[in-house]
């Protein structure tokens, strides 16, 4: 009985277009019927500009990854431990600046030509001299993406703050930026006590071979 009564005072609330007191609602938003459908892709422009910075950011990752990848697979060079490791990095990068893309597809953001959001997209670098130099390169890059990360999360953490995108960046970006920053630490860490060990002639040829195992 009292669910039907409760129905009737929201149709006739409703019927009657009454705003409810924030001293009544507890500070809850209160409604009115307007043309509320024009908000539904409200985000702060601060943001929307931020992502499409950072699917330029991930891009150039992705091609210097891809760059990487072709120096460990030459003839000259051949190890393709350390250049499936570089591969599959470059497609990480690249699925991330996709997932920018829809995520500013779903909140009613993607409004550019992709061509206005992505430049002229090149390699931060084409050779190195040896793995380790390549690893430290990577470790540096993802720190670099890390930091762009946070920087847009603090931005968009700031009144009014978007704390669905707070959220997404924290969980689906930031936790495995540390998590892919601590496993190059672990790579370097390891191959460079091999590189000080008996064998440290063949340290990188080892090590390449762990890397295509899956070992290391």
């Amino acid at each position: 009985m009292m669910l039907i009564l409760g129905s009737f005072v929201v149709v006739a609330l409703l019927g009657q277009n009454v705003e409810v007191s924030a001293k009544d609602s507890c500070a809850f938003p209160t409604y009115t019927f307007s043309n509320n459908s024009k908000d539904w892709n409200h985000m702060k422009k601060s943001c929307v500009e931020l992502v499409e910075k950072q699917v330029q950011v991930e891009l150039h990752a992705s091609m210097t990854y891809l760059a990487m990848g072709a120096h460990f697979s030459q003839d000259t060079y051949n190890r393709p431990g350390f250049a499936k490791l570089f591969f599959e990095a470059a497609t990480e990068e690249r699925e991330h600046a996709t997932k920018l893309l829809k995520y500013l597809s779903m909140r009613g953001q993607l409004t550019k030509d992709l061509g206005d959001i992505i430049q002229k997209i090149d390699p931060l670098k084409e050779f190195w001299q040896s793995g380790v130099s390549a690893l430290e390169d990577a470790l540096s890059l993802e720190v670099h993406v890390t930091r762009t990360i946070k920087h847009i999360i603090k931005i968009c953490d700031e009144e009014p703050n978007d704390y669905h995108f707070v959220d997404y960046l924290t969980t689906e970006f930031l936790d495995e930026q540390h998590r892919g920053q601590r496993d190059l630490a672990g790579k370097l860490t390891t191959l460079g006590k091999m590189k000080n060990g008996p064998q440290k002639e063949l340290a990188e040829f080892l090590f390449d071979k762990k890397l295509l195992n899956g070992e290391v």
